[in-house]
């Protein structure tokens, strides 16, 4: 069976999501001290004793309101309450019991989960069972105190918890994972998208910018691959984004596109390549992570036989930074070749991984230097290369070496980076090529005879 799971559940502000940082042991929720942050489910794997789980951070519960985005986070609640194994209701000791508790304390008391009641804010021990006491009056068991900023009460808490849990050997471990963010500006439709992969309204879409916030992981498997999509903040420029719940979210999202394997760079087709469009193409590249770009609401398109031929040539001249990425023309909202994409995914990811032997470099140096003599400095030097090997994948770095690096110019370099894509592909992933001299390989061979006499 897969993986247990736990919703944490609680009206807003109660600490929720420093809760789910400290099992998770790293800060991936947004915290910050403003009511609504957490708007839809973030899944973090946590560990315990002999126990692998999963916990769901879930959005702040307000049942007499239905304003803004608030049914649409009760929903996202349910959702994840429907997918556990237990559930930890947090309280705020501080607060004591608020009106809002009992309304959720009722609601799920009508569920069939078990409910943990945790209360938070209890930094001293004494005074947190003090603070404690008062939750009895809720009928869920006994309150557990806990402190989600210094951990205090945490093991305790944790000790009730998989005492629901299932055997830890009947538990299947992960299989591999292609790990895919979906990166772009705020409203490009990431969300839409995501939800399209998955088929159930996996996170809240609306048309007001900055709907998401946190970085959203969830888990597809097709043809027996898995992949880990990871939805992100819309990323503004720079300068018009306030310190705050978007500050953060835009910080997560540069962390998704760090752990991924491939970017799914999202444009809206309707906008086109926007100058930011261009700046997360190049911060892509710097990160050495394969890509895809997506461009989506393909179906506004006003269209005639030679729009998409077009539209691909703008997008290739104007994306150079990762201008070895297949471009797709989707619609999340129809579902039109959204399916496409994974098959790209599973192309540019295995790019991204590949391994070329030294001999199969060579050949393709051979001919390339055949067909185009390195260059002449004004000097009268030419340039020389002697052999290539690649040094590592994710992303295929590749070391050249030659008589002396400056007397290769940028044109020749890219000639050679060209050569080796049209000879041996590397669709859709950057291609590191790293360019060492002589005096290089001496020096380093001198430390390491210095080393082995040592």
């Amino acid at each position: 069976m897969p993986l247990p799971i736990v919703a944490i559940v609680g009206r807003p502000n109660v600490g929720k999501s420093t809760l789910v940082n400290r099992l998770a042991g790293e800060q991936f929720a947004i915290v910050f001290d403003e009511p609504g942050i957490t708007r839809d489910r973030t899944y973090r794997n946590c560990f315990w004793g002999k126990h692998d789980f999963t916990v769901v951070d879930t959005g702040g519960l307000v049942f007499a309101d239905d304003t803004e985005f608030l049914p649409l986070i009760r929903q996202q609640a349910f959702t994840a309450i429907e997918q556990s194994c237990a559930v930890i209701f947090m309280v705020d000791g501080i607060d004591g019991i608020t009106a809002a508790d009992w309304q959720i304390a009722q609601w799920l008391r009508t569920q069939s989960v078990p409910v943990i009641l945790a209360v938070n804010k209890c930094e001293a021990a004494n005074f947190g069972l003090a603070l404690a006491a008062e939750f009895w009056q809720l009928g869920l068991g006994e309150p557990i105190p806990i402190s989600g900023i210094h951990g205090n009460g945490t093991g305790d808490l944790l000790d009730e918890l998989v005492k629901h849990f299932p055997d830890p050997e009947t538990v299947e471990p992960e299989t591999d994972e292609i790990k895919v963010a979906i990166i772009g500006r705020p409203n490009v439709g990431k969300s839409s998208l995501l939800n399209a992969f998955t088929g159930e309204e996996r996170c809240i879409v609306s048309p007001i910018a900055g709907t998401t916030r946190d970085a959203i992981d969830s888990i597809v498997t097709r043809n027996g691959q898995k992949y880990r999509l990871i939805d992100t903040a819309g990323i503004r420029r720079k300068k018009n984004v306030e310190y705050g719940a978007e500050f953060f979210g835009i910080n997560r999202a540069f962390k998704a596109i760090n752990r991924s394997d491939v970017v799914l760079l999202v444009i809206d087709a309707l906008d086109g390549v926007t100058e930011q469009d261009q700046k997360l193409a190049g911060r892509i590249n710097d990160e050495g992570r394969a890509c895809v770009i997506v461009v989506n609401k393909w179906d506004a398109v006003e269209k005639d036989s030679y729009t998409i031929y077009d539209y691909t040539q703008e997008v290739t001249s104007r994306m150079m930074f990762v201008d070895y990425a297949p471009i797709i023309f989707v619609s999340a909202l129809t579902g039109q070749r959204v399916a496409k994409i994974l098959d790209q995914v599973d192309i540019v990811a295995e790019q991204h991984r590949r391994r070329v032997s030294t001999a199969v470099l060579n050949e393709v140096l051979t001919e390339a230097s055949s067909w185009h003599s390195p260059p002449v400095t004004r000097q009268g030097k030419q340039g020389r290369i002697y052999y290539g090997t690649q040094i590592s994948a994710s992303p295929p770095a590749i070391v050249l070496f030659v008589n002396d690096p400056k007397r290769f110019n940028d044109n020749y370099r890219r000639y050679i980076e060209k050569q080796f894509r049209s000879s041996l592909g590397f669709t859709g992933t950057p291609l590191r090529l790293i360019w060492r001299g002589k005096k290089s390989r001496e020096v380093e061979g001198k430390s390491m005879n210095r080393a082995a006499k040592v």
